[in-house]
Order: structure tokens, then C-alpha cells, then sequence
């Protein structure tokens, strides 16, 4: 929350104004299931050093609608002009969320929301000792009074409200029970029940919850900061007690330590409450990038959920039994949150993880093979190399070399590339697939992706490329590029095969290498 300051007086006798956009969609209160109050766009970038314009904000807002958040918390729009045009930009871009802005128990704060033309203005004031002694210099009537004063102004003006008590878990219980029935009554359509600083426990939470219920009739919501790392688990506690909506931010980001992190709560609901939210749990992984992008706030690997190793294995006995059976290991099937299980190789790895890594890469090893790559890849690891994909091709050619000429299906004849200054890069590729010969045109971007088209036209149907990577081997214009190729199956199911090629040619070598892979991707398939 933000800090009380320049607060006047609130005139009552004026003509309500209403909404331009008045949806009428905000979703139904429900005891079967819990509201998620998305706080990114506010609270999230109040994180230090993170800044958003306008335009991003706006991408994340449509990113979050489409995963399925009731509201979106979209910003302060007192706090510049700036942030005005971003709040009123996501308020007309014909969401299906509640659209929301915050504001202070200030006139001109509660104006510059309603100017916005929002759904529901979230209206606040601190309720502590602490802050009203230390910050707002004021007595609890007078916090009262503003309050109500506020809440009355922004309901006369056609929207609903949201109501909060800031630092409500370090203020007096009793007073704190008084701002809720003052509020009910000026009219408020909900109260937030803030763990401003981070400092509440479980328990706590629970009480300030269900003494909240005994004196309102209207919802609570729980908004949790994570200074003492507690913020998902006092969130839920509200929501044992009784709160029926939790706001939170993507990636945990906020003010010092964060927020509650909104995929970390909507999966513990489901998981361990079995209560359910309108949150499209697939798409969890695809927004968190997003927001990391734009925020340039990277996710910590081991942050769970969507962490890049909340679903990655190395122990043997770990990715043994993952292989086996992943609820052995993982508390839930990874694609429920849009994300996959990795079996990371290293030091801790065992055989089975070996074997099925090499087996998705279209190696297939004896015991003696299998034996010799485990080896290899320990003297890798104990000397402090980080394997990669590129190391276990490495290894599985040393083994036994590429795809044997008698089990190619695939033979490249001809490969030829036009690009130029206003001239769309064209290709024409011809090869002999199962001793037929074919040719076919295609045009790309570049020539590089002209010719890779050209070969998936004729030799790929149903094959996406995962991963294209390019390294310089040499230096100069004449350099030595290598270039690696992972192809797999649209629909995800099928394996994945990599190929690689050395060459003083990038096309060339990039075509290639997807011809390789094409082999053993169809040698795969034939084995399986």
C-alpha cells in the first residue's frame, strides 16, 4: 500500500457518473470456489527497479486475462500520468477480468480511478498504531471517518468497491472489527484484510479472519507479503477461515520480499484444498515467463511451480522412479501448469536416466555402450562441466556414429537459395526419400529458414523444430560454423531427434543438420 498524504475533503452531493463499460461480468462470490485478485500490474511493480510502460502493461493485463484472473489490479493511477493512460488503456481494452485502480482516502486519488472508467476502485488507509502515530498523525475516528467519507464518494459515482485495511494485521483486533462494519455500512462491496508487512503467521491470519465474518456479511480477501517466506501459507489460512478471495502477483514480485505468488497459491488450493479457481493452470508457466521478460526479473530455478527445475530430476533414484511413475517424485503432473519433466544429467545421474535420454535423442545403446556414455558423462561432471544436449550427442556419435547410410530414409540431392537486396529468400530443395526423389520451393525470412522450410515441405509433415543453435568454430569470414538441430512431433508425443553439422556454409550446414535429424527422427519411429 501506498502512503496517506494530501488528503481532502470528499464531497457527497454529486451526480453519480457511472461506467462507460459496465460489463456486468464481474464473476458470482462463491463458497465453492475462491476469486484470485491479480496484483501484478499494481503492487508487482513496486518492485524495485522494475518499471513498465504503458504498452507491457497492457501485454500483461490481456496475458492474465486469458489465464483467467476476476481482477486485475492494473494500477495507481494518481501516481503519474503515465500510469492514468495505462490503467484507463486496460480498462476500455474489453477484458473479461474486473478491471481495477487503487486509491488512497483522498479526493483526487479516488478521482483519477473513477476518470479511469474502472469496474471497482480498491480504496485503503492504514488501521495500525503504528502507522496512524507514526505516518498519519491521526486518531482512529478520524481514520474512520475517512474511510467511510471515501467509500460513500466512490459508490456515488457508479462503482463498486474494494475495502482495505492497511497493516490490518499488526492494528488492535477491536478497531480493526470497527473499520469493517464502518465500511460495510458507507457501502464497500468487499474488505481486504492486508499482511502488509510480511509479518503475520498462519494462525494469525485465521483469527483476524474469522473475527472479521462475525461482524460483515460481505466477502474478505487476504493479500499476503512474504517477508518471513509465509505469504502463500497465510493466504490459505484466510482461506480455511473463511476469505473467498486471495490477491496476489505473478512470480511472488512486490515490495521488498514480494507477494503471495499467484501460480504457487492457485495450485495449493487445488492440490491441497481441493478448491478450485477459474485460473487456466496450463497456461501458469507461459504468463510467468512473460512477466520475467518484461520486468526483467528472473525466476529463481528452484521457485516452485514454475521454477525451471520445480519439474527436473538428476539423483539416479529420483529420475529412476520419475521415469517409472512421476507421482513418485512430483507432486503433480507438470503439464497441468504448462511446463514438462526434465531429466537433468550429471553427477547424481544413473543409468535409467541415461539410457532414456538417449533413447528420446534416437541413440539406442547396448549395456556396454550404455556403461562406457555413464562413465563418460561422471568424468564430465566430477570436473566440473555442466553437461548439455550437445555434450550427450557427443558422446552418443563417439559411440556409434550417425544414422548408418542403410538406415537413412532421407538423402539430400540438391539445395540451392536465392536472397538477396528486395528479393524474399526462396530455396529449392530436392531429396530422395525412400528412393522416390522430390523437389519443392519455399520462401522464409532468411535463407536459412527458406531452406528449412523447403525440406519440412516435403520430408517433415507433422514436425516442429524445438531448438535451432549456431556456434562459430573458427574465427574469420571462412569460420567453421556448427549447427544443431532438435525436431519433435507437433503433437509433443513424438521423440526428439537432434542433428548437427560442421561446415564453412550456414545454410548448408543448417540444412544438414536437419536432414540428420529427419533421419533419426523416421529411424525412431520405425524402431518404435
Amino acid at each position: 500500500m501506498g502512503f496517506e498524504k494530501n488528503m481532502g475533503s470528499l464531497p457527497r452531493d454529486v451526480v453519480p457518473r457511472g461506467s462507460t463499460r459496465r460489463r456486468g461480468h464481474s464473476k458470482n462470490w462463491s463458497s465453492q470456489r475462491v476469486r484470485i485478485f491479480d496484483t501484478t500490474l499494481r503492487d508487482g511493480e513496486q518492485t524495485p527497479r522494475v518499471f513498465l510502460t504503458t504498452e507491457e502493461k497492457l501485454t500483461i493485463a490481456k496475458a492474465l486475462d486469458e489465464l483467467g484472473v476476476d481482477t486485475i489490479e492494473a494500477g495507481f493511477p494518481i501516481s503519474s500520468r503515465g500510469e492514468r493512460e495505462a490503467v484507463k488503456q486496460i480498462a476500455h481494452a474489453r477484458l473479461n477480468a474486473e478491471i481495477c485502480g487503487l486509491a488512497r482516502t483522498d479526493t483526487q486519488d479516488v478521482e483519477a480511478v473513477l476518470d479511469c472508467d474502472v469496474d471497482l476502485a480498491h480504496i485503503f488507509i492504514a488501521t495500525s498504531d503504528i502507522h496512524l502515530k507514526n505516518k498519519l498523525k491521526m486518531k482512529r475516528e478520524e481514520v474512520k471517518s475517512r474511510a467511510v467519507s471515501s467509500i460513500e464518494y466512490a459508490k456515488s459515482h457508479g462503482v463498486k468497491v474494494e475495502f482495505s485495511c492497511e497493516d490490518a494485521t499488526r492494528t488492535d483486533v477491536n478497531f480493526l472489527k470497527e473499520m469493517c462494519i464502518a465500511a460495510q455500512d458507507a457501502g464497500a462491496d468487499r474488505i481486504n484484510l492486508p499482511d502488509t508487512v510480511g509479518v503475520s503467521s498462519s494462525s494469525k491470519m485465521s483469527n483476524i479472519i474469522k473475527e472479521a465474518k462475525k461482524v460483515t456479511s460481505i466477502p474478505l480477501s487476504v493479500h499476503c507479503h512474504d517477508d518471513l517466506g509465509l505469504a502463500v501459507a497465510n493466504s490459505l489460512a484466510g482461506v480455511r477461515a473463511g476469505a473467498r478471495q486471495v490477491e496476489a502477483t505473478i512470480n511472488g514480485l512486490g515490495e521488498r520480499a514480494g507477494n503471495a505468488a499467484l501460480e504457487e497459491v492457485v495450485m495449493a488450493l487445488e492440490i491441497l484444498e481441493g478448491i478450485q479457481t477459474q485460473i487456466d493452470t496450463r497456461k501458469l508457466n507461459q504468463v510467468s515467463r512473460l512477466v520475467s521478460r518484461l520486468t526483467g526479473i528472473q525466476v529463481q530455478p528452484n521457485k516452485a511451480i514454475v521454477g525451471e527445475n520445480a519439474f527436473a530430476h538428476e539423483a539416479g533414484i529420483h529420475a529412476h522412479g520419475v521415469l517409472e511413475a512421476p507421482s513418485t517424485y512430483e507432486a503433480m503432473s507438470p503439464d497441468i501448469v504448462g511446463k514438462s519433466t526434465d531429466i537433468v544429467i550429471g553427477k547424481h545421474t544413473g543409468k535409467h536416466a541415461v539410457k532414456n535420454k538417449f533413447d528420446v535423442y534416437g541413440f539406442k545403446l547396448d549395456d556396454e555402450q550404455l556403461k562406457q556414455a555413464l562413465e563418460q558423462i561422471k568424468g564430465l561432471a566430477n570436473a566440473n562441466k555442466h553437461i548439455t544436449d550437445d555434450d550427450l550427442i557427443a558422446i552418443g556419435w563417439n559411440l556409434i556414429g550417425k544414422v548408418p547410410n542403410e538406415k537413412r530414409r532421407l538423402r539430400l540431392d540438391e539445395c540451392t537459395v536465392l536472397t538477396g537486396l528486395n528479393l524474399t529468400p526462396t530455396a529449392t530443395i530436392a531429396i530422395t526419400l525412400n528412393g522416390e526423389t522430390k523437389r519443392y520451393s519455399q520462401v522464409g525470412v532468411g535463407p536459412i529458414d527458406a531452406a528449412v522450410n523447403a525440406l519440412k515441405s516435403i520430408a517433415a509433415e507433422g514436425v516442429a523444430m524445438e531448438e535451432y543453435k549456431l556456434n562459430a568454430i573458427t574465427g574469420g569470414a571462412d569460420a567453421l560454423c556448427e549447427v544443431t538441430v532438435k525436431l519433435k512431433g507437433k503433437n509433443g508425443k513424438a521423440p526428439i531427434a537432434i542433428g548437427r553439422s560442421v561446415k564453412p556454409d550456414i545454410v548448408l550446414a543448417s540444412v544438414e543438420a536437419t536432414v540428420e535429424a529427419l533421419n533419426r527422427l523416421l529411424m525412431t519411429r520405425e524402431d518404435k
